[in-house]
C-alpha cells in the first residue's frame, strides 16, 4: 500500500498483511480521495476502523489538520504508531484504542466535532446505520462533514435528517456512499 495523493504520495504504508483487516484497495481509495480532495484540508477526522491508518494517513498527506485513528485491535495500533512515526506525523494524529461505541462516546463526551469520517468496519457487523445515527443524535458533525461508508450487504438510506447522499460507487459487491451533513 502508498499513499496516492499529497505531500506524502509515494510513500509505503505499512500494515496491508495485519490478519483480521481487509485493506482497501488502491483503485477503491485513488476513487474515494478522488471525490473528496476538496473537502479534506484543515479538517478533523475520524478513522473509527483504521487497520493500518490507511485512509488516516492519506488525510493528513492531503491537509487535514488532525486525525483520529482509532482500532480495537492491538496489532493495527501498533502499525499506526509505526506509520506515524515513519511519516514523522505524530502531531496530527490522536491513536485511540477502543471498541467503536466506546470511540464514539469518547468523541462525544470530549465534546470533538467533526468534519471527515470514514467507516469501514468487518462488513459481517452491519453496523455503519448506528454509527451515523449515533453521529446526528450526538451532534458530533461539523456542517458540511463527510461521512464515507465502505460497506458489502447493508442497506443504507439515502437520506438521515440532515445528512444527504451525495455520490455512491460501487466495486463488485463492495459499496461506497459518500454523506453530506447540511445540519448546523
Amino acid at each position: 500500500m502508498k499513499v496516492i495523493t499529497g505531500l506524502l504520495k509515494g510513500r509505503n504504508i505499512l500494515g496491508y498483511n495485519i490478519d483480521g483487516t481487509r485493506p482497501t484497495m488502491d483503485r477503491v481509495k485513488m476513487s474515494i480521495f478522488s471525490m473528496i480532495n476538496d473537502h479534506i484540508n484543515n479538517t478533523i477526522v475520524l478513522d473509527l476502523f483504521s487497520g493500518s491508518g490507511n485512509y488516516g494517513i492519506e488525510c493528513i498527506s492531503e491537509g487535514a489538520k488532525l486525525v483520529y485513528f482509532n482500532d480495537y485491535n492491538k496489532e493495527c495500533i501498533k502499525v499506526i504508531n509505526k506509520n506515524i512515526d515513519n511519516f514523522n506525523i505524530r502531531d496530527k494524529s490522536i491513536i485511540l484504542n477502543m471498541d467503536y461505541q466506546k470511540c464514539l462516546k469518547y468523541l462525544k463526551d470530549n465534546n470533538i466535532k467533526l468534519d471527515l469520517v470514514f467507516l469501514d468496519p468487518p462488513y459481517k457487523e452491519h453496523i455503519i446505520e448506528f454509527i451515523i445515527i449515533f453521529l446526528l443524535n450526538n451532534n458530533l458533525l461539523k456542517k458540511n462533514a463527510y461521512i464515507i461508508a465502505e460497506f458489502e450487504g447493508d442497506k443504507l438510506n439515502s437520506k438521515y435528517d440532515n445528512l444527504i447522499l451525495k455520490k455512491t460507487r460501487n466495486y463488485g459487491k463492495k459499496e461506497v456512499y459518500i454523506y453530506e451533513y447540511k445540519g448546523e
